[in-house]
């Protein structure tokens, strides 16, 4: 019986206020979605020391990138648009480096809502900070009074997307405001609303298994096909330690 695949997992991170300490935390969608396609989750804090973060990947198999509030674009060079809702400066920071070294790694990443758009970036992409305004034809992708919200969803022919959803009528959970605007070199689209808007990646570089989804497939706003997505990281994930092992 093969040993069940480590899957590391970032967390969110609030800093303490006057009436609240700092504490880390994680929804359980994540770690219950690796449990139920068959790995073993692995909770990192956020942590400040880049040889610490090296040494807690030593052992990981595989990591996903979970979703949060928006990443900072003044970081990238841009601008910061006023709707924009960053993440703590602590799990942005940690996030970074993390992504850094999982990339330099060849570890298998799956990210998630702003994990997506972190891989996007990381690896030369870059963002729509706005939908209505950059892209002001685009369906609505967030509404405030609605988080089960949902769009329709068209997957590309020979993708981990089509494996999971196949053909007929998709409908996936929304809540973003940002996009992916160009697609990192390296990465091919695998999925987009139908208005165009990308809703998923996926690498196509031989040494690197790596995807990402916009919309939550571990949220309880998701479909009961959406888990295959966790399942389909998971065979990716041991397939490239199958691959190591050889190499070794």
């Amino acid at each position: 019986m093969l040993d069940k695949p480590l899957i590391g997992l970032n967390t969110d991170f609030r800093p303490a206020k006057q009436d609240t300490q700092a504490y880390a935390f994680l929804w359980a969608g994540y770690f219950d979605s690796i449990l139920e396609a068959g790995g073993i989750p692995v909770i990192l804090p956020p942590l400040t020391e880049e040889a610490d973060i090296r040494q807690a990947l030593e052992p990981l198999d595989g990591f996903v990138m979970v979703g949060g509030q928006d990443l900072d674009p003044r970081r990238d060079g841009f601008m910061r648009h006023p709707t924009v809702r960053p993440l703590d400066d602590r799990r942005e920071t940690f996030d970074r480096t993390l992504m850094n070294l999982i990339a330099e790694r060849r570890l298998p990443v799956f990210g998630i809502g702003v994990g997506m758009q972190l891989l996007n970036v990381q690896q030369g992409g870059n963002l729509f900070l706005h939908l209505p305004e950059d892209c002001p034809e685009a369906i609505p992708h967030k509404d405030l009074q609605d988080r089960g919200h949902r769009h329709g969803l068209e997957v590309m022919p020979g993708t981990i997307m089509e494996r999971v959803y196949g053909d007929g009528e998709i409908r996936v959970n929304s809540l973003h405001h940002m996009a992916i605007d160009e697609v990192a070199p390296g990465f091919t689209v695998s999925a987009r609303c139908p208005d165009g808007v990308i809703e998923a990646i996926e690498s196509e570089m031989p040494d690197w298994f790596a995807m990402g989804t916009q919309f939550h497939p571990e949220a309880s706003t998701a479909s009961a096909l959406d888990i295959r997505i966790f399942e389909e990281f998971l065979e990716g994930v041991n397939a490239s330690k199958h691959a190591m092992r050889l190499v070794a």
